[in-house]
């Protein structure tokens, strides 16, 4: 199937059945998630994949009582950097020059160019920035379920500040973001299943300048 096709086949389940999703297809989703492109390669998210039942049913309350969370097979929760450093922008640019085998220095320039400007900015200003970037990652997760043909529940419904001290991402420096829930539509309980999929149509969505 094409993506166009694989998107129009996704939607935004609220029921599963419980049934386990294969690692090896949740690897797949979480690989596109890694090669996301982000804001000057900075990568500065990471994907918390939960499977465990005891936490998945101490995050149900944090997300509003929602069946998905302990329904699903998987949880993966997006986690942003809360702000960034001069040290983790030495961190990624080193590694890019070994990884290229490019001269140690290489980047600098545009290094620091990233830190002068970063360095100006407030921590609130550095996570929004941090979240838009996973939130391409997350897209490209949504879109690899699709593909694998399994559901995917996107989730911004819970209290991040509650899900962040159970996680303890604050000792990792990030911010839970959002929640994609994965695993098989409950067919027979599913509100949403049926639901025609609307959008604007593409003359209302599209701006042309031409």
């Amino acid at each position: 199937m094409s993506l166009l096709q694989d998107l129009q086949w996704r939607y935004a389940t609220k029921k599963m059945t419980g049934e386990k999703v294969a690692q090896e297809k949740v690897d797949y989703i979480i690989e596109a998630t890694r090669l996301a492109p982000t804001s000057s390669g900075l990568q500065p998210f990471k994907v918390i994949q939960i499977t465990d039942e005891d936490l998945k049913a101490k995050i149900q309350p944090i997300a509003f009582g929602q069946s998905q969370i302990v329904d699903a097979s998987h949880l993966l929760v997006f986690a942003a950097h809360e702000s960034y450093t001069e040290e983790y922008l030495n961190e990624v640019f080193s590694f890019s020059e070994r990884e290229r085998n490019l001269p140690e220095g290489y980047s600098n320039d545009y290094k620091n160019m990233l830190w002068s400007k970063f360095a100006q900015q407030t921590k609130e200003e550095h996570f929004n920035h941090t979240a838009r970037q996973a939130y391409i990652g997350f897209g490209l997760a949504i879109a690899a379920a699709a593909e694998l043909k399994v559901d995917a529940t996107p989730m911004e419904g819970f209290i991040n500040e509650q899900l962040d001290e159970l996680l303890g991402l604050e000792k990792l420096g990030l911010k839970s973001v959002t929640i994609l829930a994965l695993g098989y539509r409950d067919e027979a309980n599913d509100w949403n299943l049926n639901m025609k999929k609307v959008r604007f149509s593409k003359e209302d969505f599209v701006i042309n300048y031409n």
